[in-house]
């Protein structure tokens, strides 16, 4: 078996797993480019909320709520629901209090959830499902437990409301489900679907240089065969 045989096996291999790869990926490529991202993500029925400027008025010492948090390291002052909260993050996790009087609101009961749900949403429907979940589907890849709102909309809504903050952390609808069925197909990671480098990603890319390689090699020994073949000649058709 000569050189150009074996490196016409290695390009005909390489060309046969990047085919299929090349073809998954212009098929999802088209599909994900056919909506827009806004839609995709929930967007849309997102409420605009412009920043609500923080009242001067009393507020409860942030070493009250420091003294209630174990390891706390930041303490933010924010709006939450239409009143000033402290968010204190220690190494037990998030916590938000009440910025006015000091009582801790987290985590938060399934009452505030559905009212954060209601103010998150602006789409036509109205929540159906509201459960506190401990093993969340796996369009949701955040920390759990998380409050989860299903809303009747045509799109079926899904909010994921942290139980520590009272926010909202994932929208989620039926094409963003079907967005990410095809961004799997295209990234190769078939599993937490967020990882660029992955080893089947890995093997896809390295197939495409092998492919594109042996296909140089072989344009070069078939030019090279050509070119000595006419030099024979040549030299043969002076001799005779």
């Amino acid at each position: 078996m000569t050189i150009v045989d074996v490196v016409r096996r290695i390009h005909l291999w390489a060309g046969v797993l990047l085919g299929i790869q090349v073809l998954l990926w212009m098929l999802s490529g088209v599909v994900m480019s056919w909506f827009h991202i806004e839609l995709v993500r929930g967007e849309r029925s997102a409420p605009v909320i412009a920043e609500k400027e923080l009242e001067i008025s009393a507020y409860a010492s942030p070493g009250g709520v420091i003294a209630q948090s174990g390891g706390a390291y930041s303490v933010e002052l924010r709006t939450f629901l239409g009143r000033p909260v402290y968010e204190v993050r220690g190494v037990d996790g998030v916590n938000i209090f009440d910025a006015r009087t000091g009582d801790q609101l987290s985590p938060i009961t399934e009452s505030t959830a559905r009212r954060v749900a209601r103010n998150g949403f602006v789409g036509e429907g109205a929540i159906k499902e509201l459960s506190l979940v401990d093993d969340a589907p796996q369009e949701y890849r955040g920390s759990v437990p998380v409050w989860r709102a299903q809303f009747d909309d045509s799109l079926n809504t899904r909010l994921y409301i942290s139980e520590d903050t009272g926010e909202i952390v994932s929208r989620r609808n039926d094409i963003w489900r079907f967005y990410d069925f095809f961004w799997m197909l295209h990234i190769m990671d078939y599993e937490e679907r967020h990882d660029f480098n992955n080893p089947l990603l890995r093997i896809a890319s390295a197939a495409g240089l092998v492919f594109a390689i042996s296909g140089l090699v072989m344009i070069f020994f078939k030019k090279s065969r050509r070119t000595l073949v006419a030099d024979v000649r040549r030299v043969a058709g002076r001799k005779g």
